[in-house]
């Protein structure tokens, strides 16, 4: 290595450069030209020189990488170079002499003069030219316009003979792109002559060449078969039209035109033609042509025909095509508005939906385009816009829309007639939603038409200034009519920024006179408020229209009253926030629009009334004034639809909410309204002509009655006692018959919420009471539905008051109870099972009420029974003694009282009824109180004991209950009793429970049992070896799809495995085992086939903890298992010995070799995953029993080595514990021999290009490790050296674990480099938590390098080189841009 020099170097560099230029990566070979580049600028002889030598040798190589170096030195033989491999084979070889050519195009960018004198010297007249040469003048006429222009008289002379003796299409080819590039460049440097280098140059300069060249393209060329060709001519003749005389133009145009309209039927590709098209319009309009007035017809039908056909965005050509089109008809308009206006306003009527499609599109254009021209045309373009107003398809809406957009920013909309316009746009607004998907894909859906809309009402509102006149106040008429509901948002949205816009700018067109003469919104004030307020009241629908309705009524509220503005202001941003938060919930907003002022509209949905009563009974209740209150509410009253339940309901809610305030004078007016003649029947003849009936009236008294029980429910609880006997029973009373039974249960649920609710309720009770007694007495039982919800409650006087109404209705009916035959009472389990519980409430009275509730019905049992009224039972006598013990709050005396009040219940329950009181004592065990659900529980466990011995076919369906009730309890003492339940069913039916429950469900119940604690601690370590297995098991299996979903729920095989291991842990008082898992989410980690050995990691990692002393007989346990056929099974053992293995705990307890024993075994088990956990247990030895690692150095490293060998690996998992395991073994790495710490650096290297981040990381750590123990060896010096350039391009890796790990190496590698400077470079720089600036290291570093030229060359030729050829794109991509660094 003496002799290696920086020259060689950059030989070395450059050579590989140019053997890495042909990538097949598109990112490494610009990074390749960049270094060669970078290299050439510094060393310019030696690389062109290299470069050209290069090319020389490797003739048949193909390059696609131009090499771009400019020094001028060297220029003339690079451009000879490039000339004779352009022109070396007569046959074209397009990949290899478009290389070439490009090099002349780039050098021809800067020495034009050079290139020319050598490409002419290749185009000689009377001689045809190679294919490249005449496409290289072709593309420097096209990339330098400047230098060529002047060259190109003499080059169109040259080659005009060539022409006429071009046989072959592709030569024909090439000559008419020429042409069109030198035409066009000749354009742009007549365009732009003031940057010229020659002004004086004319377009009649080359007229004649241009006109000669035309002749042969024209009658000759453009007749090919070859559809490519005649594209390439037309694209020419388009070109070369502006160039010709004027006089040969006008000449030509008879012919020309119909010869470029023709092309259309020979050529699918159009956009070539309409764009050579395009152009020879141009030139003929710009010379003022009077010939092209008569092809005008051909040619609008031609191009009207093009503008119809679809277009397809997801094809560039076609959007070109339909650009073009409209170019030619914008140039048409310049000169011939008149008749083209006529022709495209004619087709607008056309039957066929495309051409009215094409018409709208180039009506669109030329009203943007040519506004000049299209102002006298407004008015006729705005009558004759009336007929696609009313075209039923979707498409041509489409683009109606978009010229209406067109029209607004034009001035269209102002003029009369152009309301039409907005109304079509605000009728589209509204459209319904598509229910039948069209199968046509270019059909467009009323969704889309109605969001386009939404976006041009929008549009007009915001960017169309001079529309806000003409939208002001007129969008106000659209929101009240029906037919525009569904754009009540778009249209509230528009008004609002309107509102604003002017408000700012205190224009006093914002103050709208709403009774001015003439105006459209005369008297529509009150509409308005109203049906914004109707939209407020049902925010979610109509495309959610109650917050921009909101919005829109603050917008307008200096318009309504001077009043309503400060106070909208305050609290309409209040109700919005309440909108964005509680979503669909109506009854959240009725207080904010107490501020609103209401008016009745007879017109409304009864629905909508509904929430207008509500509103007027909102502001009644902030009402001073009485008188006016009344008037409200004799009106209220008298124009109520009382045959409409809604309607109905709404007025009774409003006169509730007034009474709240106001209970005096609604009371008044209520018994007012009960005596008017509007409840005088019509009778004799003359009633047959009246409008009321019978019906009608009993539909007046429903309302009156639901008035009075929202009364009672509205009204002050210090007001209403007095009130409700003699005003408000007393006058329903009188209204009361058969006919409105419909109102019944309504106006219960009222009476009992007030009686509920109310502190003092007992004279409302009696009143009830009372009540019942008067009108049904068969009603009583049918009470006790309305009540039931209130037994549980949360609030202790709501329970109360609850029990002890129910215990005044049992009494009030078993006293009036009249038994003339012997029947059932059905309801006596529901009832039991519902009040029974009660009797351990925390409140003492309701207790004592409870027991007073299943005293009376018990006596009603036994009148049903047949027993007179008068008969005393001595076991239900005894429930008096118990209601006494039940005042003692003692927990265990309660319960024991609770057992007897069960055997006395027993006895007198029927059997067809144990199954119901049963299935409500289910329901018991969520009680909110947990004294009863306990209760529940007693009671439930004592009845199964005496009765459950006739319950067999209900055994199935009670296991499916109690199953899903213990999904949701979270009493212990509850869950405990379930499991009681159901041994004590097993004792009864032993075989009917064996086959409800699977094996793994039935010992997670039996565990539950309190009484098993002692049995589960006996044989835990079986037990948790069994359910472990089970766990492994169960993961991912399936129940077949047939069962329903009430088996599957309680059936799911995992989760019952999980919840009887979860038992288990808790039996043998391992919290600290399950609370780490909790938190971890273990048992969710378990259950999913990715994460299952993760969560059975965590679980042997608690049990490590936590359990240690149970572990020799767990692992004795589960060593079977692990030569088990099932893999799962084999798979969850060893994720938990391997873990075991982590911990001090296996030595401390001798079982660490009976677990390395067993690792070992499993390092050639079939299953992939088994062999990766048991290389990941051999590793963990080194961080569990460290002291032992020397013990078994041997196996470990033939383990570790296998792993790292591992072919059968696809994600290299078991690679990566193999590593992993190597980092943790220091001692086992410091006892290896010189061979082996070789193969294993060998081995690691080869990782350092996997995709996986974990095994790149683990591979460069592993690496540093090694190479603490190797430096002595020359040998591994060479492959820290060789392995140096891969470190440094992964000190820029993606991932930065990864470049922590190279840091980590490289420092630890540092000594063995050899160099002091970079040594030292690289402890101060590569910290692992300190940021680096990778491309000024890699200067620096370089700047060492070259000093050590036996670095040089290892870096270059086994370093950077070899990376060169690595399958990582993004590592040649490094390699390339480090060696651009070496100059």
């Amino acid at each position: 290595f003496a002799h290696f020099s920086l020259k060689n170097c950059a030989s070395s560099v450059t050579l590989a450069l140019l053997d890495a230029a042909n990538d097949r990566d598109p990112v490494v070979q610009e990074q390749v030209r960049k270094s060669i580049l970078t290299l050439g600028n510094q060393q310019p002889d030696k690389v062109l020189s290299m470069c050209q030598d290069y090319l020389l040798k490797h003739p048949k190589v193909s390059q696609r990488v131009s090499i771009k170096i400019y020094y001028h030195s060297k220029i003339k033989s690079v451009i000879q170079l490039a000339s004779d491999e352009m022109t070396k084979s007569k046959e074209v070889v397009p990949e290899w002499q478009q290389a070439a050519s490009n090099i002349l195009v780039a050098v021809g960018n800067k020495y034009i003069n050079d290139i020319m004198e050598e490409i002419l010297g290749k185009f000689q007249p009377g001689v045809l030219p190679h294919f490249f040469v005449v496409q290289t003048l072709a593309n420097l006429s096209d990339s330098n316009v400047y230098g060529m222009v002047p060259f190109l008289n003499a080059i169109m002379g040259t080659m005009l003979p060539m022409l006429g003796m071009t046989k072959q299409d592709n030569m024909k080819w090439v000559f008419s792109s020429a042409l069109c590039r030198f035409s066009e460049s000749i354009l742009e440097y007549l365009a732009n002559l003031d940057k010229a280098p020659d002004p004086t140059v004319r377009k009649d300069t080359f007229s004649s060449e241009i006109y000669s060249a035309y002749d042969i393209l024209f009658n000759s060329w453009i007749q090919s078969r070859e559809s490519k060709l005649r594209l390439t001519v037309a694209e020419a003749l388009g070109s070369m039209s502006h160039l010709m005389a004027h006089d040969k133009l006008e000449e030509q145009l008879p012919k020309l035109l119909p010869t470029i309209l023709g092309l259309y039927k020979k050529n699918s590709e159009h956009y070539i033609i309409t764009k050579s098209l395009c152009q020879v319009l141009e030139a003929s309009v710009n010379m003022g042509s009077r010939v092209l007035e008569t092809q005008i017809d051909g040619l609008l039908l031609a191009l009207h025909q093009q503008i119809c056909s679809p277009v397809d965005f997801s094809n560039p050509p076609t959007v070109k095509n339909h650009n073009e089109v409209l170019r030619c008809f914008t140039i048409l308009a310049n000169t011939f508005p008149d008749r083209l206006m006529v022709f495209v306003l004619q087709r607008l009527e056309n039957s066929n939906e495309r051409n009215r499609m094409g018409s709208l599109a180039v009506l669109r254009h030329l009203i943007n385009s040519s506004t000049s021209i299209m102002e006298t045309k407004k008015l006729l373009i705005l009558a004759s816009i009336r007929q696609p107003l009313a075209d039923h398809s979707n498409k041509v809406k489409k683009r109606v829309v978009q010229v209406i957009s067109a029209m607004a920013h034009h001035g269209y909309l102002e003029l009369e007639g152009g309301d039409l316009l907005v109304r079509f746009i605000i009728q589209h607004c509204a459209l319904p939603d598509t229910y039948h998907r069209p199968p046509d894909p270019e059909e467009v859906t009323n969704e889309a038409l109605r969001s386009m809309c939404d976006n041009t009402l929008h549009l007009f509102t915001t960017t169309v200034g001079r529309l806000t006149d003409v939208l002001w106040p007129m969008l106000l008429c659209y929101l009240t009519p029906n037919q525009y509901a569904s754009a009540t948002t778009p249209l509230c949205k528009s008004l609002i920024l309107l509102a604003n816009k002017k408000r700012a700018a205190q224009e006093a067109s914002f103050i709208i006179d709403f009774n001015a003469q003439g105006s459209l919104l005369s008297a529509d004030l009150k509409h308005l408020l109203h049906f914004l307020q109707v939209n407020a009241a049902f925010p979610f629908r109509c495309r959610g229209h109650g917050a921009p309705s909101l919005s829109l009524l603050n917008a307008l509220s200096p318009n309504i009253h001077p009043k309503a503005e400060p106070l909208w202001e305050n609290e309409i941003p209040k109700l919005l926030s309440y909108l964005e938060v509680f979503e669909c919930k109506f009854y959240i907003i009725s207080w904010v629009l107490s501020f609103f002022l209401s008016f009745f509209l007879s017109f409304f949905l009864s629905l909508s009334q509904s929430f207008l009563y509500r509103c007027i009974g909102v502001i009644l209740q902030q009402c001073y004034n009485k008188e006016l209150v009344r008037k409200q509410l004799q009106e209220i009253l008298i124009s109520t639809r009382h045959n409409d339940a809604i309607e109905r309901t709404g007025v009774a809610m409003g006169i509730g909410l007034c009474a709240s305030s106001h209970l005096n004078g609604t009371l008044e007016k209520l018994e007012e309204f009960g005596k008017s003649d509007a409840f005088r029947k019509a009778s004799g003849i003359f009633g047959l002509l009246k409008d009321k009936n019978d019906v009608d009236v009993e539909k007046m008294k429903s309302t009156l009655i639901l008035c009075y029980g929202y009364v009672a429910l509205h009204a002050p609880e210090d007001q209403l006692l007095t009130r409700i006997d003699s005003d408000i029973l007393q006058n329903i009373s009188k209204n009361f018959n058969t006919k409105v039974k419909h109102i019944v249960t309504p106006l219960y649920i009222l009476w009992f919420k007030s009686i509920i609710v109310v502190q003092k309720y007992s004279s409302i009770t009696v009143v009830l009471v009372r009540f019942c007694r008067q009108r049904y007495s068969k009603l009583c039982l049918c009470i006790f539905q309305h009540i039931e919800s209130w037994l549980s409650s949360g609030q202790d006087h709501e329970r109360e008051r609850a029990v002890k109404t129910t215990a005044e209705l049992l009494q009030f009916y078993l006293d009036n109870l009249s038994v003339k035959n012997l029947v059932t009472f059905h309801n006596l389990g529901a009832l039991v099972g519902r009040l029974a519980p009660r009797c351990t409430d925390p409140n003492p009275e309701v207790r004592r009420a409870a027991i007073d509730c299943i005293y009376r019905l018990m006596y009603i049992q036994l009148r049903y029974e047949g027993f007179s009224l008068d008969y005393k039972d001595d076991s239900v006598e005894g429930l008096l003694d118990v209601r006494e013990k039940l005042s003692n709050p003692d927990h265990s005396v309660l319960y024991k009282t609770c057992s007897e009040l069960t055997k006395i219940i027993s006895k007198r329950l029927p059997q067809q009824q144990l199954s119901t009181l049963l299935f409500m004592l289910f329901d018991g065990l969520v009680d909110s109180q947990s004294n009863c659900s306990r209760a529940s529980s007693v009671i439930l466990n004592t009845l199964l004991k005496n009765r459950g011995a006739g319950l067999q076919d209900l055994v199935p369906e009670m296991l499916e209950v109690l199953h899903n009730r213990l999904q949701v309890i979270g009493e212990e003492q509850v869950k405990v009793a379930i499991g009681q339940s159901i041994l004590i069913l097993a004792t009864q039916h032993l075989q009917t429970v064996v086959n409800t429950l699977v094996m793994t469900c039935a010992l997670r119940e039996m565990m539950l049992n309190g009484q098993s604690a002692d049995a589960v601690a006996y044989v835990f370590p079986k037990l948790f070896s069994s359910l472990l297995v089970r766990l492994g098991s169960s993961v991912g299996v399936q129940l077949p799809k047939d069962l329903n979903n009430i088996c599957v729920s309680l059936c799911c095989v995992f989760r019952v495995a999980v919840e009887a291991l979860r038992i288990l842990l808790g039996r043998a008082q391992l919290d600290a085992v399950v609370k780490p898992l909790d938190q971890e989410g273990a048992w969710d980690k378990m259950k999913d086939p990715q994460q299952h050995t993760t969560g059975v990691t965590l679980l042997s990692r608690a049990m490590a903890k936590h359990a240690g002393p149970r572990l020799p007989a767990i692992v004795e346990g589960l060593c079977p298992s692990l030569c088990n056929i099932y893999e799962c099974q084999r798979i969850t053992v060893t994720a938990f010995f391997s873990e075991l293995l982590n911990h001090h705990v296996v030595t401390e307890l001798m079982i660490l070799d009976m677990l390395m024993n067993n690792m070992m075994e499993r390092i050639t088990d079939t299953c992939g995953t088994v062999r990766m956990l048991a290389v990941r247990g051999l590793g963990n030895i080194a961080v569990g029993s460290p002291e032992k690692v020397n013990k078994y150095a041997k196996e470990l490293l033939a383990a570790m080595s296998s792993g790292m060998e591992e072919k059968d690996d696809p994600g290299k998992l078991i690679t990566l514990e193999a590593m992993s395991g190597m980092l943790l073994e220091n001692s086992v790495l410091a006892s290896m021999g010189f061979l082996l710490l070789y193969g294993f650096t060998q081995r690691s290297i080869v990782m350092f290009c996997q995709e996986n981040d974990e095994i790149r990381c683990a591979s460069i750590m592993l690496l540093g490790n090694l190479s603490k123990f190797g430096s002595g060896e020359p040998v591994f010096k060479d492959q820290i050296h060789n392995v140096l350039v891969s470190l440094l391009l992964h000190l820029s890796d993606p991932n930065p674990q990864v470049v922590k790990a190279c840091k980590y190496s490289m420092r630890i590698c540092a000594p063995i480099v050899g160099s002091e400077q970079i040594s030292a470079m690289f402890q101060n720089h590569l910290l692992e938590e300190k940021g680096l600036h990778y491309g000024e290291f890699i200067n620096d570093l370089t700047k060492y390098l070259t000093g050590f030229s036996f670095l040089m060359s290892f870096f270059l030729s086994s370093g950077l080189v070899m990376l060169l050829q690595d399958p990582d794109p993004l590592v040649r991509v490094k390699a390339a841009e480090a060696m651009g660094h070496f100059h």
